[in-house]
Parts: C-alpha cells; structure tokens; sequence
C-alpha cells in the first residue's frame, strides 16, 4: 500500500478549518488550482470522496469527516516529532489563554515541563472566558487557547459569527460538570436555590439553570463573576450552590446529585484552539503537545479530588 501524503492531509486540515480552498490555499502557501488538485489525488488514494458541493462552497463527506479526524492526529504527530528533535536551542514568545478555574488546576504541571525544557522561551499567560480567548485566537493576538467547548445549539443561537471563531476547537478532554455545596452547610436544602455562577452568557451557568429547571426548583443568581476563586469562596462560605468540573472540586466541597433534588448535567468538554495564521510557530507546537498530555494524564483519586 501506497503511504498518504502528509502534504496533502496537511491541506485537508487547512480546508476544514478555514471552511474553503482559497483560504486553506493562503494558509498553505499553494495556489487554489495546486489544492484542488492535492484533493483529487487524495480522494484516489483512498478511494472515497471527501468533498460535496453545497451550494458555491464544498463540505466534508462522511468519509472526508473520517479521514480529517487521521489527518489532524498524523499532522500533529509530524510536527510534534520533529520540533522534538529540534528544540535544544529554542527560543522566542508563545502566548497562551485560558479561563482563571483552568489556570489553577493546569498551567503549574504545563509552565514546570516546559520552562524546564526551554529556560530561553518567554510564555505569556492570558486568563479569560472561553469565547473572549477564542475571539483572541481569530485575531492572532494569542497562539494556544485551553477553552471550554460550546455545546451546538449554543453556536446556533448565537449567530454565524461566534460559529466561525469557534471552529477548530480539538477536543483534549472530557470530565463531568457537576454541582458543589459546602461539606459544613445545607445551603442546597434552601428555596430558592442560592447559586454562584459566571456571566449570563457561560455554558456552565445556561446548563446548571435549565437543570434545576426541569428538576422543577427555583432558583436565583446570588453571586456572578468570572473569577472561579471568587464563585468557589462563595461555595466554601456556605452562601451558594455552583458547578464546576469534577477536576476543579476543593477540598471542603461537597458533590450534590439526584439524591438532593439536582439533575446530572452534561459533560465538560475541554479543548484546544490554535491560531493557524503567519509562520510557523515550534515553540507554540512543543506547548500544545505539552497540554495535550498534561490534560490526558490527569487522573482523579476516588474521593473525587485532582490527583497526579
């Protein structure tokens, strides 16, 4: 069997994540003819179409879906490999963003690993909500993103433009969401249910609302901020009821469920977002594979606290 070429799955993630040829042909530095003609070729090498004419623009097939998901895996991997062998005297500025509840738990293990690694690089930390560090992404004012992922009807509701600067979100992890009260008060026994959340427009406070919604409780909005120290010191104070991901959960925290009136509520799903846009960027490449792992080799100890 002939190998895929990495050129070509290079430009098929080009396309899917700018959403057309002459924009994946820009990023990759090819005229719009070269590309079309780079996915010919694909499409026989595997011997499945990956693209359908949607009007005056093309979509993924099934199979095109299928072979993106290899793509990405085989073109990280590459770069990976290969800013590995090639990092002994990096250095220069990457800037990374993330929401201030995953800074606590991820960015010790991630800026340890990689200062140690590359002592001449200079890493930017910028702690914002997830939609603010995604429009940051589509500006290149950052290279890496650790968002949250919105779930689809939210991109729907909220227009074709947040869609677009959400597109590329690669999955790194997923952990459940779940609801906290202090473990030395019963707040959650109150009616309405005090609740500490974010701002109206965060995916955890529109699920943890509509949950109790259904559930048949009321409920009020008792503290807001985006500062996940301030929502949890609420929670340990015994004032209010709020969620977070189970690898966020605080010693003196306790776990609500069914059994206390609160439904589940969907999982949590991390990702990563990367800007795509000018040149090359290894020491971005060597800081997302770092996350990547950090993330995946995250465990939980039984009692539900993060542990290494």
């Amino acid at each position: 069997m002939h190998p895929l070429d990495i050129d070509q799955l290079r430009t098929l993630v080009a396309i899917a994540e700018s959403g057309s040829f002459t924009r994946a042909a820009e990023a990759v530095h090819k005229t719009q003819s070269a590309v079309s003609m780079q996915m010919k070729r694909l499409e026989e090498r595997i011997g499945r179409e990956i693209f359908l004419k949607a009007g005056r623009g093309v979509r993924l097939t099934e199979d095109g879906e299928r072979l993106l998901d290899y793509a990405r895996r085989i073109v990280r991997l590459q770069t990976e490999c290969l800013a590995t062998f090639d990092e002994g005297d990096l250095a220069g500025r990457v800037r990374l963003g993330l929401p201030d509840d995953y800074a606590d738990r991820y960015l010790p293990e991630i800026l340890g690993r990689f200062a140690r690694a590359h002592p001449r690089a200079e890493v930017t930390v910028v702690c914002e909500p997830s939609d603010m560090l995604a429009e940051r992404i589509a500006d290149g004012d950052i290279d890496l993103a650790i968002v949250t992922e919105a779930k689809a009807r939210d991109k729907a509701e909220s227009g074709r433009a947040r869609g677009d600067r959400r597109r590329g979100v690669e999955t790194i992890r997923t952990e459940a969401l779940l609801w906290v009260t202090s473990s030395r008060h019963a707040v959650h026994t109150e009616e309405p249910v005090p609740l500490a959340l974010g701002r109206p427009a965060c995916n955890w406070r529109v699920a943890a609302i509509e949950a109790l919604e259904r559930g048949g409780r009321q409920s009020r909005i008792l503290f807001v901020s985006w500062n996940s120290t301030a929502v949890g010191a609420a929670v340990l104070a015994g004032l209010a009821v709020s969620v977070l991901p189970e690898s966020a959960l605080r010693s003196g925290m306790r776990v609500l469920g069914p059994q206390d009136g609160f439904a589940a509520l969907p999982a949590c799903r991390i990702g990563l977002m990367r800007h795509r846009a000018g040149e090359p960027n290894p020491l971005a490449d060597i800081l997302a594979g770092q996350i990547r792992q950090s993330l995946d080799n995250l465990a939980l100890d039984a009692s539900g606290l993060a542990a290494e």
